[in-house]
């Protein structure tokens, strides 16, 4: 057994780690647009990157160094460093050549695509950074982009045997979101002694079920990261209550994400349930999740069913009319082959969709299978955002 209690220190609450956001001139209004994470022991590391076949300077600077610690992972937010090319990794190893012998740094971008980076102003920001801060806030909030607020969440986790370990995380995210990794950056830290190939496979099998099943829009970034540091100065881990922790941290950020979606009123879960299996599952409620149509309904309050049957009947799963059941929250409004839609019904559903966070129930009635994915409406306010994105 074990016990998780929420802390309020960010990617600063496990032993060891520090971090803090200062303003290097790449956002306007000497906003906060540069962070670093500092730990005072090597970390190992494991990672998720985005799918997007263009990915970034940065990801590809990563894979290039293979298996290695790190101790310093240094963010930048307003420039994506994206489609630069071979020029866009050596501007990062000119950036690094700028560190003390003594950091093995990384470094990860978010923001406009197309742009090498502005070096000078970046390794200025560098010259700010005081190490011995702990100021995590600081930190989520310089690299934000179209985000409305910053998203943090750590837990300690306490052991029967009385040893503990803590796990901290920030992540941004607000547009550019897809169920196959978000537009997003997400860095995780701890200081359970959890091996580093186990870490690895806890943080794949945690991303299917959260960052990988939210949704904003259904678009792919090339920038998509989730980074876990482990400098293992607890000296206490289980495997269990790791998982467990991270996972739930993981899912609190996704559905963050998708809460702070561009323009975004209501956050939504898509539970798919009765399916021929959880794979069939999860490609239906992911459709619902990026449909136009549902989203726009669900913008306008408007519990129109017909777009979720016609979306899970078009996503290619075994379904039929007749084995069907949709529901939001309780209130269900179609059954099997019965329109439960009638004019009491259908207030009682749009009261539901009123609420700034509800569940779309679909039961497929086929077999087993069950999926839950994350998503957003889509308003006047995202085409806004979104237009006027480089400006």
């Amino acid at each position: 057994m074990y016990k998780l209690t929420y802390l309020d220190s960010g990617v600063c609450s496990s032993e060891g780690f520090f971090a803090d956001g200062v303003s290097a001139g790449l956002k306007a209004n000497s906003a906060l647009d540069m962070a670093f994470i500092y730990s005072d022991a090597p970390c190992d590391v494991a990672s998720v990157f985005t799918t997007n076949k263009m990915a970034a300077a940065p990801i590809k600077h990563f894979k290039a160094k293979g298996d290695f610690q790190t101790n310093f992972v240094l963010i930048n937010s307003k420039n994506a460093n994206a489609m630069t090319g071979v020029a866009g990794v050596k501007d990062i190893d000119e950036i690094m050549q700028n560190f003390s012998d003594k950091l093995n740094p990384v470094m990860s971008s978010t923001g406009v695509i197309g742009v090498r980076l502005p070096k000078e102003k970046i390794i200025a920001g560098t010259k700010l950074f005081d190490i011995t801060q702990k100021n995590p806030s600081n930190a989520a909030r310089a690299i934000m982009t179209t985000d409305s607020f910053s998203k943090e969440c750590a837990y300690k986790v306490e052991l029967d045997d009385g040893s503990s370990f803590s796990i901290g995380a920030m992540a941004k995210g607000a547009g550019m979101i897809n169920p196959a990794m978000a537009t997003m950056l997400c860095f995780i830290t701890t200081d359970a002694d959890v091996p580093a190939h186990e870490m690895q496979k806890i943080l794949d099998e945690a991303t299917k079920t959260t960052f990988n099943a939210a949704s904003v829009d259904g678009d792919t970034s090339t920038n998509d990261t989730v980074m876990v540091l482990a400098n293992k100065k607890s000296g206490a881990y289980d495997k269990e209550a790791f998982a467990d922790a991270l996972y739930k941290i993981m899912l609190f950020l996704a559905r963050e994400m998708v809460r702070d979606g561009e323009g975004a009123t209501k956050l939504v879960t898509y539970n798919v349930t009765g399916a021929k299996d959880d794979k069939e599952a999860e490609i239906a409620a992911k459709a619902l999740s990026d449909s136009l149509l549902v989203k726009t309904a669900l913008y306008g309050e408007d519990p129109n069913w017909g777009r979720i049957a016609s979306t899970i009947g078009a996503s290619g799963v075994a379904s039929d009319e007749m084995s069907l059941k949709i529901s939001f929250d309780n209130v269900c409004v179609y059954d099997k082959g019965e329109v439960y839609f009638d004019a009491e019904m259908e207030k009682k559903a749009a009261i539901v969709m009123t609420h700034k966070k509800f569940t779309i129930n679909c039961d497929l009635g086929i077999a087993k299978g069950s999926f839950k994915a994350y998503g957003c409406d889509l308003g006047y306010e995202y085409v806004k955002i979104n237009a006027d994105y480089r400006t």
